[in-house]
């Protein structure tokens, strides 16, 4: 089986000492202004397109963008870690510019009393993450828009995520709805702890070459969900199912609540699947309740695994 690893080191991003410089560790790359909240730079800056360099460290602090494109970068990835602390009761970063990009940073520990305390929550705007981590939260990334945005995740890992538990909604690893596309590559997800790894309302998604590892989830569902249909490619992915779901009976499903978009077409191939030790199951590996056509190739599936089913 490929190996998927994260182009940051956990150990190595759990291990950097706060951060300690006198003019603040957020610096604002275009003018070399810095400051000591990371508010207080997007403000300094409201509309315009920067980029915002964080020093290493471990911050609890979050912030709310208002506007314009802003990149918020790490200048060592892995080396940024934001802990524990959300705004407005959402996430570390409360996104809802123009545009907004997050490089090499880690995000972990995000609790909210409505279960849905997440790294990212993107309201407004494209957004592209990579090289960063979301690790031992209640979700990695959140958002919903009616916009026809484009989001895209690449070279980052998702741990720890998920809950059904705490709040009578699940919460997901991934979970994100707009009217343009989600495109996903790159990535490794594992060790779910409730609900979906990625959830994806959207016409149009990309979901390849990642890593879905399953083998230490715990009441977890499905690797890839896509409640009201869609379509696109879902390639080149290797996923392995846990024994500890609490539901085990897809590994890809499709239309399970609406068919607000279609599914015909969607491209699911060259994947690779295989069920953990102890899993004693039959999953399919693509269920499809839209009644779409989709565009099935050819997957490498391990014993057990039905190829497709309707519901």
């Amino acid at each position: 089986m490929r190996q998927f690893l994260p182009f940051v080191a956990l150990a190595s991003a759990l291990a950097v000492p706060a951060a300690a410089q006198g003019t603040g560790p957020y610096t604002i790359a275009e003018t070399g202004q810095s400051f000591a909240k990371l508010d207080d730079a997007l403000m300094a800056v409201r509309g315009r397109d920067v980029t915002v360099l964080i020093a290493p460290g471990t911050y609890h602090d979050c912030a709310v963008q208002q506007a314009g494109h802003v990149t918020f970068k790490a200048q060592q990835p892995g080396s940024v870690i934001f802990d524990g602390t959300t705004c407005e009761g959402k996430a570390a970063l409360v996104l809802r510019g123009e545009g907004s990009t997050v490089d090499g940073i880690v995000f972990r520990g995000m609790r909210v009393e409505d279960g849905n305390g997440a790294g990212i929550r993107i309201e407004l705007g494209d957004l592209t993450v990579t090289n960063s981590m979301f690790l031992d939260s209640q979700e990695g990334i959140l958002g919903a828009t009616d916009q026809p945005t484009r989001i895209r995740i690449d070279h980052s890992t998702f741990a720890g995520l998920g809950q059904c538990d705490e709040t009578p909604d699940c919460a997901h690893s991934v979970y994100l709805a707009t009217h343009g596309s989600v495109t996903i590559t790159n990535s490794r997800f594992e060790r779910g702890r409730g609900g979906h790894y990625v959830k994806i309302r959207a016409p149009r998604v990309a979901i390849t070459n990642n890593s879905f590892d399953d083998t230490q989830g715990r009441k977890t569902n499905y690797a890839i969900d896509l409640p009201e249909g869609g379509t696109g490619r879902i390639a080149d992915n290797v996923f392995v199912q846990g024994t500890h779901k609490e539901n085990w009976t897809g590994f890809i499903v499709v239309a399970a609540e609406a068919h607000k978009f279609s599914a015909a077409g969607l491209q699911v191939e060259g994947n690779t699947a295989s069920l953990a030790p102890g899993q004693d199951k039959h999953p399919a590996f693509v269920a499809n309740a839209s009644g779409d056509r989709m565009a099935i190739g050819q997957n490498r599936l391990g014993a057990g695994i039905k190829p497709y089913e309707t519901r």
